[in-house]
């Protein structure tokens, strides 16, 4: 049986009476569900761990499907990729990925190492950034994960800065969590480290620090302080190795000057005014107020005002006054500021003078998890949605040389339907879905991989003309679509679309499949072709935000 953990803190005597009940409740859900295993509970589960009412929960999370943060699968609960755009409102906002990660990721491909930029979050250390080696022997660590400051090199970085009363937050935590169970990223806590005080003492004076396998036997890492034009330390920078490559003792001689060097290109990006950042609209109370006459009792306005405000900050937005945090959401200046009261609160805000910042620990809800989601996992809701829709079966594949491979699929259920599996492999030449992916491709490059392959007849009507398919393809890529009718087997009909990521790259393709007698072409065009397209588009908005300050794999 789960243990019952309440998170209803709205009536706690240490919440401020002007703090915001329903957003309180709201980010109790999104934190118990970060923490779930897979990510998932059913409606049950929630009440029972939160303490809150079966009508509230039911009401939030109503409410969180609405805005796309949760997505709700009968009586299940569980984590959607748009929530991520708070975590990428913070990460917009510092802009360290945008202008330091570049750098990190050519200092990693010149070490062949794992590389990160971290910064301080309370007495834990926080990634913002990863530029990751995947080997047999490594850790890897995603965006959003928070590590104990004891057992990291950065964290020796930032502790060397803390004050009296940090130390004493520090010990205080230590006696009450010795094994570090507050950290989930962090491999098994072990007792008996060396002196952190010492440790912090010695990388302020060395300017660097060392993890001699603090976090797990055999990796050791080292970090450079960086930062900005004031002198004020932003973040760290590190790099991770094992000790069958390199020991702690000479990774000072071995990587410590191309680390001082990558640290001070940063300091130097840092000193240059950036350029205008690319302001990403987010949703705004007109569409809260649509939602509310749409769902009426169901939707809970304060929560989705109160979820909005992090929006404001994003891209070169880092501190903000009342006022234009308010003008950013399209928000009464009273009720953004009830919000930043209770997010304050909560630790994802804080203030200097009259101005707001967000803090690293917004990307405690959900971002890490959400970070390495697939494209067939931000995809399979999606085509389910369109099965229900159209009640034909769909796929997504992508382009395997000169073929397509099935990565995700949603059949329907049919007497006769289309049996195909995930990782099934097709001619591309041959099927919607590869007409789509070959013709995303230069042209060029279309030509040499295609002579390589064999154009055979799959049925009497598959075209094998190279001239002839040359002309289809170019007619596809003018189109936005392929439909493909018993070239791969007769009697089977499908229409496929392109699926683009943030830069436009078609990264995949989706497609619906039947058999020829059920629908018509002119059907399949009047009635498929724009469900599918809305599917398309759906897919391409969750791997925006998804790939805002991270790659989803592809497969």
């Amino acid at each position: 049986m789960r243990e019952s953990i309440h998170t209803d803190t709205s009536a706690s005597p240490d919440v401020p009476a002007e703090a915001v009940g329903p957003l309180l409740r709201g980010v109790a859900i999104l934190r118990t569900l970060a923490t779930a295993p897979e990510h998932r509970l059913t409606l049950g589960e929630l009440v029972r761990t939160t303490g809150l009412a079966r009508s509230t929960v039911d009401r939030i999370t109503a409410t969180l499907a609405r805005t796309g943060y949760v997505r709700l699968d009968g009586r299940s609960a569980s984590l959607a990729p748009p929530l991520m755009e708070l975590g990428n409102a913070y990460l917009a906002a510092t802009r360290l990925p945008e202008l330091l990660g570049p750098i990190a990721d050519r200092l990693a491909d010149t070490l062949d190492e794992s590389v990160s930029l971290a910064v301080p979050d309370r007495d834990g250390i926080r990634f913002v950034h990863q530029a990751t080696r995947r080997r047999s022997l490594s850790l890897s660590f995603r965006i959003g994960d928070l590590l104990p400051a004891e057992r990291t090199a950065p964290g020796a970085l930032f502790a060397a800065l803390w004050s009296p009363a940090q130390w004493a937050d520090w010990q205080t935590r230590r006696a009450a969590d010795p094994d570090q169970l507050a950290f989930p990223a962090a491999p098994p806590g072990r007792r008996g480290l060396p002196d952190f005080r010492q440790r912090a003492a010695r990388a302020k004076v060395d300017g660097s620090a060392l993890d001699d396998q603090l976090i797990e036997p055999g990796l050791v890492a080292m970090a450079v302080p960086v930062h900005d034009p004031e002198g004020a330390l932003v973040c760290a920078l590190s790099v991770v190795s094992h000790t069958s490559r390199h020991s702690a003792r000479d990774l000072r001689t071995a990587l410590l000057p191309a680390l001082t060097r990558a640290r001070d290109a940063m300091e130097q990006v840092l000193r240059e005014p950036p350029a205008p950042a690319e302001q990403v609209p987010a949703r705004t109370a007109e569409w809260i107020s649509a939602s509310k006459d749409e769902l009426g009792a169901d939707f809970i306005e304060s929560l989705a005002r109160g979820l909005l405000v992090p929006t404001a900050f994003d891209a070169g937005r880092a501190e903000l006054r009342l006022s234009a945090v308010a003008e950013g959401v399209c928000l009464a200046r009273a009720t953004a500021r009830r919000a930043l009261i209770t997010l304050q609160h909560l630790g994802y805000v804080t203030t200097e003078g009259y101005s707001f910042r967000l803090t690293p620990a917004l990307l405690e809800l959900g971002y890490a998890p959400l970070s390495r989601v697939a494209l067939p996992g931000l995809a399979e809701p999606h085509l389910a949605s369109l099965v229900a829709r159209v009640h034909e079966s769909a796929s997504l594949a992508v382009l395997d040389g000169t073929d397509i491979r099935y990565t995700a699929r949603v059949a329907t259920s049919r007497i006769m339907s289309v049996h195909i599996s995930v990782g099934t492999r097709f001619p591309a030449y041959a099927t919607s879905l590869g007409r789509v992916l070959l013709s995303a491709l230069p042209h060029d490059e279309r030509r040499r991989l295609l002579a390589t392959e064999e154009l055979r007849p799959l049925t009497r009507f598959t075209i094998t003309d190279r001239t002839r398919l040359d002309g289809v393809l170019e007619q596809v890529a003018d189109a936005g679509y392929a439909v493909v009718t018993d070239e791969l087997e007769v009697g089977l009909r499908s229409l496929a679309v392109p699926v683009r990521d943030s830069a436009g790259r078609v990264v995949g393709a989706i497609n619906v499949s039947m058999h020829s007698a059920r629908l018509s072409l002119a059907e399949c065009l009047s009635d498929v072709l724009p469900a599918l397209r809305e599917s398309a588009a759906a897919v391409e908005s969750d791997l925006r935000i998804a790939g805002r300050f991270t790659a989803p794999p592809t497969t």
